[in-house]
């Protein structure tokens, strides 16, 4: 079993872990078809077009 040869500070140990914490919010752009905010390279969730394409069809809410 691996044992520590020296004691490891606080600052070294915090320190492994602060380098995934640079996190960014996804690059969003518009949908050409129905001008919603998607992310790029990704079908629109509220439309279904994908490079003037329509890909995905959408279900329609019932009312009740």
């Amino acid at each position: 079993m691996a044992v520590p040869k020296s004691k490891v500070s606080k600052q070294r140990r915090n320190t492994r872990a602060s380098s995934n914490s640079k996190l960014t919010a996804p690059t969003l752009v518009e949908c050409p078809n129905c001008h919603a905010m998607t992310r790029s390279h990704r079908v629109c969730s509220k439309c279904g077009y994908y490079d003037g394409v329509k890909v995905v069809e959408q279900k329609e809410k019932k009312a009740d």
